[in-house]
């Protein structure tokens, strides 16, 4: 009789003065989970802010589809925007369809050095112009020898029973 009093006693106790460990826990994972959310929040906000100003008229953009073009017009009020792909073509998509605007970069131009060894020394191999391989060595795909092999032919389509 005196053990089940003292178990609600205990119980009733610890409810009430002690702090719980993983409480604590979950309200610190809490705060930080809020911390993070706020902050990736504002971050977004702010390349969205900086995307909006690159959007002028003849920039080259690139959609969400992977699709590139050159930004003919935006309308604020219908959320459009008129992209132009090749020339003469137009594509009418959502503004937010537009996933960044692609900075001009300019390409250097590479410096192709010319092979040095003796497989290819001047005079000794007469050059393929298409290629720049020896003239005598069969290109990829290019059948070597005298044997001319012809394509089967399709054996005759049955017409369907009517």
């Amino acid at each position: 009789m005196s053990f089940a009093p003292t178990i609600v006693h205990t119980a009733a106790a610890a409810t009430t003065g002690g702090i719980d460990p993983l409480t604590i826990g979950l309200v610190v994972l809490l705060a930080v989970m809020v911390i993070f959310m706020f902050r990736n929040s504002r971050k977004r906000k702010r390349d969205a802010e900086q995307l909006q100003n690159k959007f002028v008229p003849g920039a080259e953009i690139m959609t969400q589809h992977g699709i590139y073009g050159t930004l003919i017009s935006v309308d604020d009020e219908k959320n459009e925007a008129i992209i132009e792909t090749t020339p003469g073509t137009r594509l009418r998509v959502h503004r937010q369809t537009i996933s960044r605007v692609i900075d001009p970069v300019e390409a250097d131009e590479a410096v192709i050095d010319e092979p040095s060894g003796t497989q290819l020394e001047a005079g000794t191999h007469e050059l393929n112009q298409d290629h720049a391989m020896p003239a005598g060595d069969p290109q990829y795909g290019e059948r070597v020898g005298d044997a001319i092999v012809e394509k089967p032919k399709r054996a005759p389509r049955k017409k369907a029973a009517e």
